[in-house]
């Protein structure tokens, strides 16, 4: 008796589909030979998925999870297809409202001042470049493109300074480019500009500029001599000090950019990643 018992728990539910499909296969009686064929044909078919189910509720009482059929034999199951996913939007990708970081502010003369980036997504067709051109000119932007349709995709940045009540912001950098240039190491692209309006006897003392992510720091040299090193900022805002530092710009791919202030008088001379 124990050992019956034992077989007979140890029986699968696939042993009993097979058993009872076997059973079914020789039963034959009083049936037309055609009738048989394909009546055995059926059963053949029905055997094969009985083995199936059976397989597969066995497999769910013991790993514990929920299978489905998708249909019988000569049925189409209906599947599910992955979605692909949806492109972004052209306001989702900054194309008429720029992405714009401020990078660093200050006072001078009892004026206040103030640096910051713009990064304009890149159309992706005519109609969006038409619509980014005539954004752009609303700010007073000029790209550096002959005609709307030559901003189709390609990214714009422009890196501005403003002093006191200027009614225009000064253009200190800008570019318009299908591929914007990665810095590393010691890479840097630097201009100077006077806080006070432009003339050649006005001192630039205001450096603006691009490095390499992995710049720690820049040194900028004044033509007196002396010099002012900026270091990384972290996510805090600029302070209004005038402080020289080194900020990610949002949306910006090459790097990360810097400003240094130069003292009273000085006037600029150089500038390098010197960590």
């Amino acid at each position: 008796m124990m050992n019956g018992d034992r077989e007979n728990h140890d029986m699968t539910q696939t042993d009993i589909a097979l058993l009872l499909a076997d059973a079914a296969d020789e039963v034959e009686i009083g049936i037309a030979p055609v009738q048989a064929v394909v009546r055995g044909g059926r059963r053949r078919k029905a055997r094969r998925w009985a083995v199936a189910a059976a397989t597969a509720l066995a497999l769910a009482g013991s790993t514990g999870v929920t299978l489905a059929f998708a249909g019988l034999p000569g049925e189409h199951a209906d599947r599910v297809t992955p979605t692909a996913p949806r492109p972004l939007s052209a306001e989702a990708r900054h194309v008429y409202d720029p992405q714009q970081t401020e990078l660093s502010r200050g006072a001078e003369h009892g004026k206040e001042w103030r640096v910051w980036v713009q990064v304009w997504g890149a159309p992706r067709d005519t109609r969006e470049a038409d619509l980014q051109f005539a954004a752009m000119r609303r700010m007073g932007l000029r790209p550096e493109v002959d005609k709307a349709a030559d901003l189709v995709g390609k990214t714009s940045y422009f890196s501005m300074r403003s002093y006191g009540d200027d009614d225009l912001p000064l253009m200190v950098m800008d570019d318009t480019a299908r591929r914007i240039d990665r810095f590393s190491g010691t890479d840097l692209q630097a201009v100077a500009v006077s806080f006070e309006e432009v003339s050649p006897t006005a001192p630039e003392r205001l450096v603006v500029g691009h490095v390499a992510k992995s710049a720690r720091e820049v040194t900028c040299r004044w033509k007196d001599g002396s010099s002012t090193v900026a270091r990384p900022a972290g996510p805090a805002p600029a302070a209004h000090d005038g402080t020289s530092l080194i900020r990610p710009v949002a949306g910006y791919p090459g790097g990360n950019w810097f400003v240094c202030v130069g003292p009273e008088g000085a006037t600029y001379k150089d500038a390098e990643v010197t960590k």
